[in-house]
């Protein structure tokens, strides 16, 4: 386990990076190379699924599979914005804005679910029985959901890509975090070995080539040594997990937009996925900038749940004092709200379906 640190040394953090060689193996522990052979040989072969080759997806009207549907749109043009969602309501408005990809944020549901911090108290239970209820909303439209650190070893990893992929998540990331993680934008992280975070890339995307039929899930591997070990550990990290069979690559807390462009260059040509969260260690990037940054995937973690932190705080002020929720209902009754909860689709749901026949109440 690598120490934690508030700050990565100065020089690694504000340099250009670059395409480095392999660093040295991090040093033995009981005699035993924390990075195998295979995994250091530059001649080893990396993974490769040709089932999976973004060329497949270049083409085509978009699938109703979601999983199916993000790998078209990272084959395609164009950045995938994915807004974080924190709960039901927050995944409608997000869905009623017209975004075409969710993020379902650890953070946020931790936050949600259990009205906790984001440090390591959710368990893979309340993050699949959250993203079963978000994928009900639009069974189309890809999520992608946070796994942290898999919640477990190498079996429960597995057991974490096959119960999102049955939830209909259409892609997770996995971190290199210790177990007890906190928040990627926060100081003080701890990180494991690189055959650890190798080790468990490799297990998800086993499971998730296990799924009969040939899933399409795609696996997101993400690494938080950048403010613990320096940016050029954290882009051969990222390395290690596409050679694993990563389909995109997730370097959290990149503090430049000179950084984000080297990263992306490095990292050519898989995809690279940036988190902004406002006052976070990455800057407010907007979807542009990110996209002419080379950014494939955005996502902004709490977009949703600081929202509902600032409004749900304003309505109960109001409340305290006024003494009623006019003011901050804000013209909405009951019908306005439950229209953002479906209920138009709903009903012309039911008006459309064929009548049924009535059954005889008199015994024959």
């Amino acid at each position: 386990m690598s120490p934690g640190m508030d700050y990565a040394p100065k020089s690694s953090e504000e340099t250009t990076v670059s395409s480095p060689p392999a660093p040295p193996a991090e040093p033995e522990s009981n005699g035993v190379p924390s990075v195998p052979a295979a995994l250091s040989d530059p001649t080893s072969k990396p993974y490769y699924n040709p089932r999976l080759d973004p060329t497949n997806y270049l083409e085509g009207e978009l699938s109703w599979n979601p999983a199916t549907r993000l790998r078209q749109m990272l084959a395609r043009p164009g950045i995938v914005v994915a807004p974080g969602i924190c709960d039901g309501i927050s995944a409608r408005c997000a869905l009623e804005a017209g975004f075409t990809c969710l993020y379902q944020s650890g953070a946020a549901t931790t936050a949600s679910r259990l009205g906790q911090p984001d440090l390591a108290i959710a368990t893979l239970n309340d993050f699949v029985q959250s993203a079963q209820m978000v994928c009900s909303l639009d069974p189309t439209c890809p999520v992608i959901a946070d796994a942290d650190t898999g919640f477990g070893g190498p079996a429960m990893v597995a057991r974490t890509v096959t119960q999102y992929a049955r939830a209909g998540v259409a892609g997770m990331h996995i971190e290199d975090q210790v177990q007890t993680k906190r928040c990627g934008h926060l100081l003080g992280k701890q990180v494991v070995s690189r055959e650890e975070f190798v080790t468990r890339i490799r297990a998800a995307v086993i499971a998730r080539d296990a799924i009969p039929g040939g899933s399409d899930f795609v696996i997101i591997g993400r690494t938080d040594s950048a403010q613990v070990l320096g940016m050029d550990e954290a882009i051969y990290r990222l390395k290690l997990a596409a050679d694993a069979g990563a389909d995109v690559c997730f370097i959290e807390g990149v503090r430049t937009k000179d950084l984000l462009e080297s990263t992306v260059a490095a990292l050519a040509p898989k995809p690279v996925l940036v988190n902004v969260i406002s006052g976070g260690l990455t800057p407010s990037f907007t979807c542009q900038e990110a996209e002419d940054m080379g950014a494939k995937i955005i996502i902004f973690s709490l977009v949703s749940c600081v929202a509902a932190v600032h409004g749900i705080r304003a309505a109960m002020r109001s409340l305290k004092k006024t003494g009623t929720d006019f003011d901050s209902a804000r013209g909405m009754d009951p019908k306005a709200f439950f229209e953002v909860m479906g209920e138009s689709y709903l009903r012309n749901l039911f008006m459309a379906a064929p009548s049924h026949t009535a059954i005889a109440l008199t015994p024959q």
